[in-house]
């Protein structure tokens, strides 16, 4: 992803919902209308008045065994320097690679603290977090497989690489959007594109809602309204 988009488009986006977001870039035909988006498995576990975007940044980690090697973690100073050129905004992506994930939770509210200093703006993980009071309270958006009330062996096996989250295959510098009803990747090419394509989708499903609940409803017009553009539904 370009570390070089405007801090402006970070700003449009967060005014859309997932929902929209995911119906905006399917108006491109870029990928299959299932490929994109997180599926079962994923739980938002913050409150927030406003979606999560940012730019991923990849781990995968273990915590059900101790390492047999030196270890990363995310409160040492080695990890800090790995990340130094990531860009901002930034949202940690990890996959929990054991066979059961989510034993241990490598994000706690220690680590919390940490990513908030180090310029994240959330968390995406399909294995477990810790300390959901603390990410509420420091405004650090949380999606987690589950939760664990402790860290285990968790541990960083690969920084960088691409990372699989509830179906869903996620690269290092993608740039993704999340809320309560899932996570859904922006394509590259189109992100200055798909704020235009959300209002839009959000001006027509406002329309038809609209009629929905006038007094002139009648199933007639509503199927002229829809199939006045089949494309966009």
């Amino acid at each position: 992803m370009k570390p070089s988009l405007p801090p402006s488009l970070f700003i449009e986006f967060a005014k859309f919902d997932s929902c929209s977001i995911a119906n905006a870039v399917d108006m491109f035909r870029a990928r299959l209308p299932s490929e994109g988006f997180t599926g079962p498995g994923l739980t938002y576990r913050t409150r927030s008045s406003a979606p999560m975007v940012g730019i991923a940044t990849t781990l995968k980690v273990r915590s059900s065994d101790p390492s047999i090697k030196p270890a990363f973690y995310l409160d040492h100073p080695d990890w800090w320097e790995l990340i130094a050129d990531a860009p901002f905004p930034r949202v940690l992506v990890i996959e929990d690679t054991d066979v059961h994930p989510g034993r241990g939770s490598l994000v706690g509210p220690v680590h919390a603290c940490i990513l908030k200093a180090l310029g994240f703006v959330g968390v995406v993980t399909s294995g477990a977090i810790r300390g959901i009071r603390k990410f509420e309270e420091i405004g650090l958006h949380a999606f987690s497989g589950n939760v664990s009330p402790s860290h285990a062996f968790s541990h960083v096996v690969e920084i960088g690489g691409p990372v699989e989250i509830a179906g869903i295959k996620i690269a290092n510098g993608d740039l993704v959007h999340g809320d309560h009803d899932g996570i859904v990747l922006i394509p590259e090419d189109l992100a200055e594109r798909v704020t235009d394509a959300a209002r839009l989708v959000v001006e027509r499903e406002r329309g038809v809602c609209t009629y929905c609940n006038s007094r002139t409803f009648s199933r007639e017009r509503l199927k002229g309204i829809i199939h006045a553009d089949p494309s966009r539904w």
